[in-house]
């Protein structure tokens, strides 16, 4: 039996690339197919501004003629700026259950990576942190969430049997939205009654302005954290871009003290829980049904993507109850529009104030993704 490896380069020749999930999950209950549209976006320069500080190549395997997966190798030059660790990254590793395979995938990756001097390979990132991130190993029982990856579990044990060794999990928690425990409930109380709190909604009509308030905390908030990249100027145009279609601005909000938002909370209806059905596709009807299940029948679940306050605002006494209060805020903000559950992800597995934070509002980790790297060694 021979392996065939073919490459592929983003934005051109994608058919087979994309074909590799029909493959792979086609009779996974719980895999719900991403909208080609939006996936053919991230894989096209010129796109998807990722590609603007970043190159990468696509490759296909093919046993005895037969199309059995497929895997991502990309370098993010911002990613060089800020860590200098010399890491390039692998994603879209998605393949059968075959060893062979998954081996020559990955080394295929490795040797693109290491013609450019990467000593590190690291992933699954699907291209980048801010995208689809980290293998998943627990949870494979329900669908994945808004931007949130989903694999087969025998895909834990062909990365490992690869050498390919843990770095860091990340935690997708489940929220049932219900009434803020009695601490949520009095810190957002305490805060609300402050003359110079005020929680404001996110104005869809002016979505750039505030998206760029939002990058700004986002960069701010964010900037210790392990992987951290900043997002661009141009990766917030194609979200204000993205984020019209979809956004329920009742659910996503500024905290400002004093007249400057310090805070915010980006949290969106849960998609995939609107396309289940479209195949991944949205012609010929696929934006009709969309859109109603959007706009009439209205979505009951949401993703909280972003929640972050200013470094400055951290250990001010005054304010120490403001992080808790955002929580109760969304519980509240849920209620109300008839949300009935959320996935808050994702958090690292060792950022002890975020984790006990959310365990506080009762959210329970129902998903574990895991990030793996290995070094980069020898000639290629």
């Amino acid at each position: 039996m021979t392996i065939e490896i073919r490459q592929h380069a983003p934005g051109a020749d994608l058919g087979d690339f994309l074909r590799v999930s029909d493959i792979v999950y086609g009779d996974d209950p719980t895999y719900v197919p991403p909208l080609q549209m939006e996936l053919k976006d991230r894989l096209t320069p010129g796109k998807n501004p990722f590609w603007e500080h970043a190159e990468g190549a696509l490759f296909t395997a093919w046993k005895d003629g037969k199309l059995v997966g497929r895997i991502s190798a990309q370098i993010d030059r911002e990613h060089l700026r800020i860590h200098q660790d010399g890491a390039g990254f692998f994603g879209f590793f998605d393949t059968i259950d075959d060893q062979e395979v998954a081996d020559a995938l990955l080394e295929r990756a490795e040797r693109w990576l290491a013609a450019r001097e990467m000593t590190t390979m690291r992933g699954p990132l699907s291209l980048y942190i801010w995208e689809e991130a980290g293998l998943l190993v627990d949870g494979f029982d329900t669908p994945p969430a808004l931007a949130m990856g989903h694999d087969r579990p025998y895909q834990q044990k062909l990365a490992e049997g690869a050498g390919l060794e843990k770095v860091k999990d990340l935690w997708a928690w489940r929220y049932e939205v219900a009434e803020p425990p009695k601490r949520a409930a009095r810190a957002h109380e305490m805060m609300s009654a402050l003359p110079e709190v005020r929680f404001r909604s996110v104005d869809k009509s002016r979505m750039r302005e505030e998206l760029g308030i939002v990058l700004e905390i986002f960069n701010d908030a964010w900037a210790n954290n392990w992987g951290f990249v900043p997002t661009t100027e141009s990766e917030v145009d194609k979200m204000a871009e993205d984020m019209k279609l979809i956004i329920d601005e009742r659910l996503a909000f500024f905290v400002e003290v004093k007249g400057e938002p310090v805070g915010m909370v980006i949290c969106l209806p849960n998609l995939p829980d609107m396309i289940h059905d479209l195949n991944g596709r949205l012609l010929p009807f696929g934006w009709a049904k969309l859109l109603w299940r959007l706009k009439v029948q209205k979505p009951k679940s949401a993703r909280l993507m972003l929640l972050g306050i200013k470094q400055k605002m951290r250990g001010i006494k005054r304010y120490g109850g403001l992080s808790t209060a955002m929580y109760a805020e969304l519980a509240y903000r849920g209620i109300q529009y008839g949300y009935e559950w959320a996935e808050l992800s994702w958090t690292l597995e060792d950022n002890r104030p975020i984790n006990l934070g959310i365990k506080a509002m009762r959210g329970k980790v129902y998903k574990t993704y895991r990030i793996y790297e290995r070094p980069i060694g020898g000639d290629q």
